[in-house]
């Protein structure tokens, strides 16, 4: 017993509080390390010496706060207080609030999607997401409108830059925004705090002064969730989840597929506006 304890010594983990430990050896290399020092033991035998010594197979476990993503809870619950309270102030005006975000980028072809489907044989697709076998790269971005509670998807079909998320924006206002908030001159935008809307970006901060506030005279107000909070991002459970869930198990073979299934998915929502314009931007 003392002989396994040496060899685990420097691959062991364990839980403080439980006491729990695991190893990062599989029985078959300890048993071998056993027979180079004298001791004839096969991986079953390890494995029940394992156990009797309070060992078990386990996975890592997300639990430890990573400094930048998990910043202070206190600070972290002040920008959500600032958040909130600045969305209460614009809905109180009537002013526009809109939350926007890149849903996960899609590889359109005959590729497994993940999924599950009512059906007697399972659809067959590519063994392998290669993307040389793709027609293209789907890249859905979303802006939901949080005081209509409607929401608008653009479809491009290269790369996420800046520049294309604020043209999805200033497309979003021209037809829809200035028509549903006439005379309406400030705009607010929640935002993730990476991606092509991050706050670092210099391309997105420049767009959005050149496209909205000097073309469109508008006074746009820009605030980023803290990093590792995307899922309290309104668009999130609001627009994506639904859309995630309408098109699961079905293979994406075309733009023309996603677009459909866009749009089949609000009209069969009663909570969200049925008419959602889908453009291939």
């Amino acid at each position: 017993m003392s002989k396994i304890q040496k060899i685990l010594k420097y691959e062991t983990a364990g839980h403080p509080i439980t006491g729990l430990k695991w190893t990062r050896k599989t029985t078959e290399k300890i048993a071998e390390q056993l027979k180079s020092i004298g001791i004839d033991v096969s991986s079953n035998t390890v494995c029940r010496l394992l156990k009797g010594m309070g060992f078990s197979l386990r996975v890592n476990a997300k639990q430890l706060a990573s400094g930048a993503a998990n910043p202070d809870p206190e600070k972290r619950n002040r920008q959500f207080e600032y958040i909130g309270n600045l969305r209460e102030q614009f809905a109180s005006q009537g002013l526009p609030t809109i939350s926007v975000d890149t849903k996960k980028k899609e590889l359109i072809g005959n590729f497994k999607n993940h999924g599950k489907l009512w059906q007697q044989t399972p659809i067959a697709v590519y063994d392998h997401d290669f993307p040389t076998h793709a027609v293209g790269k789907a890249v859905p971005y979303g802006i939901y409108d949080t005081q209509r509670n409607s929401g608008t998807v653009f479809v491009g079909h290269s790369a996420d830059t800046p520049s294309f998320a604020v043209e999805c924006i200033q497309k979003w206002w021209r037809k829809y925004g200035k028509k549903q908030y006439p005379e309406k001159t400030k705009l607010l935008i929640v935002a993730d705090s990476g991606g092509s809307n991050g706050y670092r970006s210099r391309v997105w901060k420049y767009q959005i002064q050149k496209q909205l506030c000097d073309e469109h005279g508008l006074s746009v107000q820009i605030c980023h969730y803290p990093p590792g909070t995307s899922k309290w991002n309104p668009i999130e459970h609001r627009l994506f989840s639904e859309i995630s869930k309408n098109w699961a198990g079905h293979p994406l073979k075309s733009f023309e597929t996603v677009l459909k299934y866009i749009v089949k998915c609000y009209i069969n929502i009663p909570k969200i506006r049925s008419k959602i314009p889908i453009w291939s931007a």
